[in-house]
């Protein structure tokens, strides 16, 4: 079969999508290396603050919890959108309280990612907390089903046996444990 035939050749197979308040998926005309030349969407969104609470058991502070677009269920770190009247380690330190009920004082960068920069502008913002405050009970029941310290020596695996899958989530405790854990 000619390569012109292939199915879908010579076409994106994307999606274009928004998330509101963003720009919309706009259709450009890319140019490849070689010349070749076609339309191409991108998925425009605010960027993610991500937080990796660590205390000084070495555990880090994770949540499981379900994500309805792939239907599983997973382990992953309080994250969530950058507002747009914030800055990214206000978000990430917003999201620890949110979804967690626990408060973090200090946050340091930690690190940053762009997940699939073939498709989407999307930004990780990924922070590093030492410890935080209990303020009390969530008040929305659908963030997680259930939040745990687990301890940084057992992420591995959990990385390992696709238990963490979110790229922010596995970042975030493979940095502490290539950087240490504590103290710079």
């Amino acid at each position: 079969m000619p390569p012109d035939a292939a199915v879908g050749a010579g076409r994106p197979l994307i999606l274009v999508l928004s998330y509101p308040g963003c720009p919309s998926g706009v259709p450009r005309r890319v140019q490849q290396p070689d010349g070749r030349r076609w339309e191409h969407h991108v998925v425009r969104m605010r960027h993610l603050a991500v937080a990796a609470v660590v205390d000084d058991q070495k555990r880090v502070l994770m949540m499981w919890r379900h994500r309805f677009v792939t239907d599983t269920w997973g382990w992953e770190l309080p994250m969530g959108l950058i507002e747009e009247d914030e800055t990214p380690e206000r978000a990430a330190a917003r999201e620890v309280e949110e979804e967690t009920g626990r408060r973090v004082e200090a946050i340091k960068p930690l690190g940053y990612a762009q997940p699939a920069n073939g498709i989407t502008d999307a930004e990780q913002h990924v922070f590093r907390a030492d410890g935080a405050t209990y303020m009390g009970p969530l008040t929305e029941a659908n963030e997680s089903d259930r939040i745990e310290w687990i301890p940084l020596s057992q992420i591995r695996g959990m990385i390992d046996r696709r238990e963490i899958v979110s790229s922010g989530a596995t970042l975030g405790p493979r940095r502490i444990s290539a950087g240490g854990l504590f103290h710079d």
